[in-house]
């Protein structure tokens, strides 16, 4: 390893070479921290050709290695194998082009999120995908779990604002996959590599689709006397026919958490649940969309109905909505936050199981998730200094994701699989299925370096490599 550290830093220079006790332990987790992994070093390239010569090295080293950005995953997804290597892309963060008659932009996988909004912005033009996050979160991540947001109810994932990628391959090789031109292409090589948690291939550049900035914004939020009836609302709203850009739902204990931070915006702390709504179109169709709106939840049981009438008041709310998941984090050492989908017809079903396994656990849950596409977000607050709570919240997680299965839904609709689901795979994919998706794999990793193991089932053994919280045992395999 002496060797292979030695060639690391000429290429990327001491600078940006760390195998300090400090940096590897900053770098054992992501959002994740039920999941932890110690690397044998982190590497910061700061270009394409640096990260070519990196992953030659690690592929005749035979030393594994993941691609992370900002660490902001929620499934354990970028945590290294036990000694192996960290490329961390976050000096890769400029954008390379921008077309705003095309509508569409080539960046580095370093790029925030957030930043490319503001800074195509004055061409009228935005990045849809919009994670609680995004002030953060890195577009190459945002790429490797085909991340969402509030907004992707009305604009769909990542998988569709992604023309293009270039990627290097566990080998070196440099690769482009999609189209430049937007079109399809006759292998659909970018739609493997989105939502793949880093397993195909390390991303340089990706060329991403803008869209224009609506003309007009309708934002409204109502409060309820529980969490199941603002569930039922969003069932009422689609069925109408309504078309939000974004239906996000946050209870009583996420209220107060949002209330008691720095995220305030005004939220009523009485409410057993908000239902936060937002239209987006042309002027003429927001306004005729927006009074069907307020009729509609007027005609339900309210405590309350706000309407924002200024872009200061909308922005606000959603400050509030998207600073939720950090306000939370103040409520204890550690938390657990989860991603399961199921349809939106059974949003009451499931959210009466959450508050049947909150009771049975005595542990704190907060609920707020995407309430449009039926993805919850229960948030478990625990202290992981306490092995039987570690335990206790891992095995309450796997039955509220079992029962999304029951109900026809899906592990997960933007974490992604990562470390945290890996156990219960083979509830949702047959053997068949799953074999199908290890010989994909295969095809571009076939040494299985690149994020060794990750999204897939592991064995055993490999699943005990990773440590866990003290006292927790890995599920079996």
């Amino acid at each position: 390893m002496d060797e292979l550290f030695a060639q690391l830093r000429k290429v990327v220079g001491d600078n940006h070479f760390l195998n300090d006790a400090a940096s590897l332990h900053a770098y054992e987790s992501d959002a994740l921290t039920l999941f932890r992994g110690r690397g044998s070093c982190i590497v910061i390239p700061g270009s394409r050709e640096e990260v070519v010569a990196c992953v030659k090295l690690f592929h005749a080293a035979s030393v594994p290695f993941v691609a992370r950005g900002a660490g902001t995953g929620l499934s354990g997804g970028a945590v290294v194998a036990p000694g192996g290597a960290i490329l961390a892309m976050s000096r890769m963060r400029k954008v390379i082009e921008v077309h705003p008659e095309e509508h569409w932009a080539l960046v580095e996988p370093g790029v925030i999120n957030a930043k490319l909004s503001e800074l195509v912005a004055p061409y009228g033009l935005c990045f849809a995908p919009d994670p609680s996050s995004q002030k953060v979160c890195t577009l190459g991540g945002n790429v490797a779990e085909n991340a969402g947001g509030p907004h992707c109810f009305l604009h769909g994932m990542t998988a569709q604002h992604v023309r293009f990628c270039e990627v290097v391959l566990p080998d070196g090789r440099i690769e482009s996959w999609g189209c430049r031109s937007g079109g399809d292409s006759d292998l659909d090589l970018r739609g493997f590599l989105l939502g793949s948690e880093g397993t195909l291939g390390v991303i340089v550049a990706i060329g991403v689709r803008l869209m224009p900035v609506a003309e007009d914004a309708f934002t409204v939020l109502a409060a309820y006397h529980s969490l199941l009836e603002a569930c039922e609302a969003t069932t009422e709203i689609v069925a109408a026919g309504l078309q939000p850009a974004a239906m996000e739902v946050m209870d009583q204990n996420t209220i107060k958490a949002v209330e008691d931070s720095v995220y305030r915006c005004g939220l009523p702390t009485e409410a057993g649940a908000v239902l936060l709504v937002e239209l987006e179109g042309p002027r003429r169709v927001i306004e005729r969309d927006g009074k069907e709106l307020v009729d509609l939840l007027k005609s339900r049981q309210l405590m309350k109905l706000d309407v924002a009438t200024s872009p200061t008041q909308r922005a606000a709310l959603w400050k509030g909505r998207k600073g939720a998941g950090g306000a939370l984090g103040r409520q204890a050492p550690d938390s657990y936050v989860m991603d399961g989908v199921v349809p939106r017809s059974r949003l009451v079903e499931i959210m009466s199981f959450v508050e049947e396994v909150q009771a049975a656990s005595g542990l704190k849950v907060a609920n707020l998730f995407h309430a449009g596409d039926g993805n919850i977000h229960p948030h478990f607050s625990y202290d992981a200094r306490n092995p039987e709570q570690s335990a206790l919240v891992e095995k309450c997680g796997a039955q509220i994701l079992e029962r999304c299965l029951e109900l026809g839904g899906s592990l997960s609709g933007e974490h992604g699989i990562g470390l945290e689901k890996e156990h219960l795979l083979s509830k949702q994919f047959s053997a068949a299925t799953l074999k199908i998706m290890e010989r994909v794999r295969r095809v571009f990793n076939p040494d299985d370096l690149l994020n060794p193991g990750r999204g897939l089932p592991l064995s055993r053994g490999c699943a005990e490599a990773f440590r866990r919280h003290r006292g927790v045992e890995p599920p079996p395999a």
